[in-house]
């Protein structure tokens, strides 16, 4: 099947798209967005893979699925498109960067720049139907999904995954923990952060460290 999504990938996961389970994926997700409202809008579903090519990942953040309301999705995990409000994950997110490394807040809370620098924005589902939360989820996107997570620990060396909330932490079990750094703690959503375990945690300035001991350049948070 020829999907669209940026070349170096192919490499690394084109043997999924040619699996049943991907064929059926693709079947009903044709189907959701003909009769429903779904995002993110259908030539963002990639989005994440196609800022951020294989050899170009320094850094891998794992989301669980797309934000489901008007606006907001646009293939990234915890972004927004430029203009929308920040959702409280993304404020908690920000407010860590700030304690950790200084940074003001920004204006905007599209992390395009970002997956720019190397960070794969990872959603482990990758659409949703409008208003309906994991509405997509256990449909087959999972598998291909952990099927790039797994490629990147087995074909890359020195990158850190970076795992919040209990859904991405069960992630860890993908991941060579001799040649990566995993950086794990409680999920930004004020529901946990506000229980303890998120600020503080220090993810950013520690994967930045690893980075730079690892002969790479610190991201731009």
């Amino acid at each position: 099947m020829n999907v669209k999504i940026e070349e170096s990938w192919k490499q690394h996961v084109g043997d999924e798209f040619d699996k049943l389970y991907f064929l059926d994926l693709t079947n009903f997700v044709r189907d959701e967005y003909l009769h429903h409202t779904c995002y993110p809008p259908g030539n963002q579903i990639f989005e994440a893979f196609n800022l951020c090519p294989f050899d170009k990942v320094k850094a891998v953040i794992i989301g669980q699925d797309p934000y489901h309301e008007p606006g907001q999705a646009h293939g990234l995990c915890f972004s927004v498109n430029d203009g929308v409000p920040f959702p409280p994950s993304l404020v908690n997110i920000f407010k860590e960067i700030n304690m950790d490394l200084g940074t003001p807040m920004p204006t905007s809370g599209n992390l395009a720049r970002w997956a720019r620098q190397g960070v794969l924005l990872l959603n482990a589902t990758l659409t949703v139907r409008a208003h309906q939360a994991a509405s997509h989820q256990r449909r087959g996107w999972e598998t291909f999904t952990d099927a790039a997570i797994e490629a990147l620990s087995r074909d890359r060396n020195n990158l850190v995954f970076i795992l919040w909330g209990g859904y991405a932490r069960s992630k860890a079990r993908l991941i060579d923990h001799t040649r990566h750094l995993v950086l794990e703690s409680v999920h930004p959503s004020p529901l946990s952060a506000n229980r303890g375990g998120w600020f503080g945690n220090h993810h950013f300035s520690r994967a930045n460290a690893y980075l730079v001991e690892h002969g790479q350049e610190a991201i731009v948070w």
